[in-house]
């Protein structure tokens, strides 16, 4: 997986450098087309940041144009913690190379996950060398929070979203990692929507603009 590249949809600030960068990690069977339209919905709050939503670099078995960051056949803890670290060193890779495309220091940098893209998002951002602005992660959950407290290297500010009908992953995911994120020092803001499944609503998107509005500012 190291000699890949990964590479997806990007949103530029109009007529001026962006001054911050937020990462969109799409979930298990989408792609990058799908979360980027969170950055056209953000951008106009956010005019001076830069999306970009890579495409997952692996195809997906069932869904002809979807693609995984890592197989989900087995749910296993220990086959998801497996599956993140695989996928790291090639997001790692790239978001180096994304904030010297923008000529952006860490502190500049946001990560927004959805799902599988959230257990990347969560796995990662704690164990950068630098910290940056935050994270964001819908309908996720940590892989292996076991290691959390021993692997942690920054305690970037957190929020997560999750609907309480969710089919996939039950929001009880989301509990579960505030209380490891909270026992382990970090500031984790939460809300879980009524009657949501799988997927982000409008309130879920204000939630996320305003977190980003206040860790990019």
């Amino acid at each position: 997986m190291s000699e890949m590249t990964i590479d997806g949809p990007r949103i530029h600030p109009v007529g001026r450098p962006a001054r911050s960068l937020v990462v969109l990690l799409h979930g298990y069977g989408a792609d990058g087309n799908d979360l980027i339209e969170l950055g056209r919905i953000w951008s106009a709050s956010l005019p001076d940041t830069a999306f970009v939503a890579p495409h997952a670099p692996q195809p997906h078995p069932e869904a002809p144009i979807g693609r995984q960051w890592f197989p989900l056949a087995d749910v296993d803890p220990g086959t998801l913690r497996e599956g993140v670290l695989s996928a790291t060193p090639l997001l790692d890779t790239f978001l180096d190379a994304e904030l010297a495309r923008h000529k952006l220091t860490e502190d500049r940098l946001a990560l927004v996950g959805f799902s599988q893209g959230t257990m990347l998002a969560l796995h990662i951002a704690v164990r950068r060398a630098r910290q940056m602005a935050g994270v964001i992660g819908y309908s996720g959950l940590i892989p292996g929070p076991e290691f959390l407290a021993a692997e942690m290297k920054q305690r970037p500010p957190i929020l997560l979203v999750h609907g309480d009908a969710d089919p996939l992953i039950p929001s009880l995911a989301l509990f579960a990692a505030t209380r490891v994120l909270g026992d382990a020092g970090f500031k984790v803001e939460w809300h879980v929507e009524p009657g949501l499944g799988h997927g982000i609503d409008e309130k879920g998107l204000a939630l996320g603009l305003a977190f980003l509005k206040r860790v990019l500012a």
